[in-house]
């Protein structure tokens, strides 16, 4: 049976960033945002294009219903990055304070669906 597709003229999308630093947390980070991505969360885009001021990447970004971005550590770089960008309505989830510690974390499935599951709930409408 075909289904129907209504017009998504109105639908911005929900985009996440996420810092892929080189800690555990940040692996776990990068990860949970492709996991949240997979799940239909979101759409997983492109932090060094808005650090870059990528034009298109910069423009989408500022078109987004709502941003999410994951950090690793408190460093907060996927943060800090978007703030630089001029970006300051976000969601904001650091992965030390899931239950992740920075040097002690194993970067593995179970891992990445615990937080990716503690986040969801964060970025639903």
């Amino acid at each position: 049976m075909a289904q129907e597709k209504g017009c998504a003229c109105s639908t911005a999308p929900k985009l996440i960033f996420s810092c892929s630093g080189g800690a555990d947390v940040g692996a776990v980070a990068d990860r949970a945002a492709r996991q949240l991505t997979l799940d239909g969360v979101g759409k997983m885009f492109c932090l060094a294009g808005i650090g870059g001021r990528v034009s298109g990447i910069v423009t989408s970004t500022k078109a987004a219903a709502n941003i999410l971005a994951i950090d690793g550590c408190p460093l907060d770089c996927a943060a800090k990055t978007l703030k630089e960008a001029g970006f300051n309505d976000f969601v904001h989830v650091r992965v030390t304070e899931l239950g992740c510690e920075k040097g002690n974390t194993r970067v593995d499935d179970a891992c990445v669906r615990s937080v990716a599951q503690q986040i969801t709930p964060l970025f639903s409408e």
